[in-house]
């Protein structure tokens, strides 16, 4: 049996009071316990630190996405925040590193404009299924389950030789590896992504290419309250191995001929 490897990352507590807790979850760190990930996790790190079994989450997660996640520490009121996500009556936004090139036709749903005269922002809409037992999700010519709207930022960095550009993005529903699948369908992977669009082995301690994917911000009125809450990730994009591009992150008019550029080759 493989040792659980230690996480090295910790997670920040963003706010907590006597119902929740609402971390920024690093990247590599489990939500919840699974597979051969007990102690590592957001969850069981969060019991031992306050001593307090009953401390559960109002949704999750991916492994590989860092950000903002809710907890519940107070029994009474647990369904109520879960009943939140499940309803779908939080605004998320994500934000993720990404090739800057042409995003290409998709094979299956649709990409559809909403301005006239540049492919941001888009409407992306398919079917996203995920079979048990089959690492990635895949898309097919049913009828869409799945939207997400993709804005791109101008940011434009230079990792490794290659430009790539911040991309903030909107789901409206909340399909297994959704953002992944769909960034992946436009021709534009997100940085570190090791399913998409290739499955790629990495060994449990190996925590040097993260998915430079975010839960930037999260947005509800609080059940029990009545509040406004929104929340907002600190964690940086590819913190750590990111070259700005060709030195500086590009100002003004060069960073919009860059981006220009791009869009000339479509």
């Amino acid at each position: 049996m493989t040792e659980e490897p230690h996480i090295p990352f910790e997670c920040e507590v963003l706010y907590e009071d006597e119902r929740i807790i609402v971390i920024d979850k690093p990247h590599f760190l489990a939500t919840t316990p699974r597979g051969m990930w007990y102690r590592e996790t957001a969850l069981i790190r969060l019991r031992e630190r306050y001593g307090e079994p009953d401390i559960v989450p109002a949704h999750r997660l991916d492994r590989p996405t860092a950000g903002i996640v809710v907890f519940v520490r107070d029994p009474a009121v647990r369904g109520a925040y879960q009943m939140l996500f499940q309803e779908r009556k939080v605004v998320k936004t994500y934000e993720c590193l990404a090739p800057l090139v042409p995003p290409r036709r998709p094979r299956y749903g649709t990409a559809e404009r909403i301005g006239r005269h540049h492919p941001f922002p888009m409407m992306r809409k398919s079917r996203i299924n995920k079979d048990r037992g089959r690492l990635q999700a895949y898309e097919s010519a049913d009828t869409p389950n799945a939207e997400t709207l993709v804005e791109r930022g101008d940011d434009v960095r230079r990792i490794d030789g290659k430009p790539f550009v911040n991309y903030t993005l909107y789901p409206r529903t909340g399909k297994t590896h959704q953002l992944r699948v769909h960034m992946d369908s436009l021709g534009l992977p997100i940085l570190g992504d090791d399913f998409y669009p290739n499955v790629v082995r990495r060994a449990y301690d190996d925590f040097s290419q993260p998915l430079e994917l975010v839960a930037r911000t999260l947005e509800f009125v609080d059940p029990v309250s009545g509040e406004r809450r929104r929340f907002v990730s600190q964690t940086p994009l590819a913190s750590g191995r990111m070259k700005l591009y060709d030195g500086v992150v590009l100002p003004g008019t060069a960073r919009d001929a860059a981006v220009h550029a791009v869009e000339g080759k479509r």
